[in-house]
């Protein structure tokens, strides 16, 4: 049986130093982990597998790194967090896969399975492919050489979750070693294809043409010829965390990684038969432009919406329509503006201190320096207030409607016409701007426009 790589929550370290993660009340995510991870070493070891902790002052990259220098077939990898929800409503446990691979979704659900079973009073999210993560991919899914899961296991953010966690420890520990052993013995049976065996090839179709050459299929992940990325114009010079491997004297790439090139991505696991779109509807040089057209109709976003929040067109049925309308009046991008709203309400499931009512779609303050967010007395008028205020952020053009954002005069004007460039100006977070590309291209990809 091959061994168990774990390493706790590190998403922020720096090399040299802990980063506390989330912090709740007295404790921080990264001891909270830390000690929920040294219980299942320990619980793993006990039941004679062999397993191995990522040292704590590893930043994110010297993980990948750690455990790529000494990973080996058969060997599987997790990383345990807790996250931190903007309500304390907000609650469970999720596993995240590298997207398009069946096979790891098998596994993640095994691995939550054994959490749920010792802990069921912990609500379940269910996996999910790392598109639908907050950032759009995950390293430690993509990167890391051997099978490998992210795990969050509740929110620290949440009173039930964290008290869960601090009263019954030992059972979280219990499940998720029941999870790992599961998952490890299923990868024991089906261990892979050893280096000096033949990995199975599998079929490239791009654009609706099959593509001569083959691609071959690596612990459930699909790979590429180099020379099609050559082929497709895509210059890999400045990402060096690209996977490539060599095989038979032919390199190849993870072919997910393409996405990040706007390359839809799409497994046929019937035919073996790697799907990929390449020709970009959105022009390149304005999908992150604040001010430039949109490309989806009305029809794609309610569908993207409802996708994505089974109700949220109930309270809110205009809603594609009002954003499509608003934004074309001032010019302004209404997906840009539409993903942006689905970041800042939780596709409308709001759950936050801003409520349906207050019809604040992009978490808009009030004037008077409170704490109160403000209020909008339609959906029109919200969605309108949400338009100008990107406005104001991208452009130094003058409104074309009354003025309704009660910041807009606050902005400086013409600051972000980019959506990179609202990190840390509409929102403290660094990683804002990439979070709303992240929903965006899911909506192109929805939409088959990329």
């Amino acid at each position: 049986m091959g061994r168990i790589f774990i390493s706790a929550a590190h998403g922020g370290r720096e090399a040299g130093g802990i980063d506390s993660g989330a912090i709740a009340g007295s404790t921080t995510e990264a001891k909270e982990m830390i000690l929920l991870r040294d219980l299942i070493v320990r619980e793993l070891r006990s039941r004679t597998m062999e397993v191995l902790g990522v040292p704590d002052d590893s930043s994110a990259a010297q993980t990948i790194t750690w455990i790529n220098s000494r990973g080996r077939t058969g060997d599987i990898a997790v990383e345990i967090h807790t996250d931190a929800g903007g309500s304390p409503t907000v609650r469970g446990a999720g596993v995240f896969y590298i997207a398009n691979n069946n096979q790891r979704k098998q596994n993640a659900e095994m691995l939550l399975m054994g959490l749920l079973r010792r802990v069921p009073q912990l609500p379940n999210r269910g996996v999910k492919p790392d598109t639908d993560s907050g950032l759009g991919s995950l390293q430690f899914c993509r990167q890391t050489n051997i099978p490998a899961l992210l795990m969050q296991v509740g929110f620290i953010s949440s009173p039930d979750d964290y008290s869960l966690l601090q009263t019954r420890r030992r059972d979280f520990a219990l499940g998720i070693v029941d999870g790992l052993v599961a998952w490890s013995r299923a990868v024991d049976c089906n261990p892979g294809t050893p280096p000096e065996l033949t990995y199975s090839p599998i079929n490239i179709n791009i654009n609706g043409q099959n593509y001569a050459e083959q691609g071959i299929l690596i612990n459930g992940n699909s790979y590429i010829p180099i020379d099609l990325v050559d082929r497709l114009r895509i210059d890999l010079s400045k990402s060096p965390s690209v996977v490539r491997v060599t095989y038979q004297r032919v390199v190849y790439i993870k072919a997910i990684e393409l996405r990040d090139f706007n390359i839809s991505i799409e497994w046929d696991s019937t035919t073996k038969t790697l799907n990929l779109r390449s020709i970009l509807s959105v022009c390149p040089g304005q999908i992150n432009q604040i001010v430039s057209n949109g490309n989806t109709t009305e029809v794609q976003l309610q569908l993207f919406l409802r996708n994505n929040n089974e109700s949220a067109l109930f309270q809110f049925p205009d809603i594609p329509k009002l954003y499509r309308e608003e934004a074309a009046v001032e010019g302004v991008n209404h997906d840009i503006a539409f993903c942006q709203m689905c970041f800042e309400t939780v596709f409308l499931r709001f759950g936050s201190d801003i409520k349906p009512q207050q019809n604040n779609f992009a978490g808009l303050g009030a004037i008077g320096g409170g704490t109160e967010a403000a209020s909008f007395s339609s959906a029109r008028i919200g969605v309108r207030g949400h338009i100008q205020h990107l406005k104001a952020y991208a452009s130094l053009e003058p409104l074309v409607q009354q003025e309704v954002d009660p910041r807009f005069r606050f902005v400086t004007r013409g600051v972000a016409p980019s959506v990179d460039q609202l990190s840390g100006r509409w929102s403290a977070d660094l990683d804002y701007g990439t979070k709303i590309k992240a929903i965006l291209k899911r909506l192109y990809e929805s939409a088959k426009l990329i």
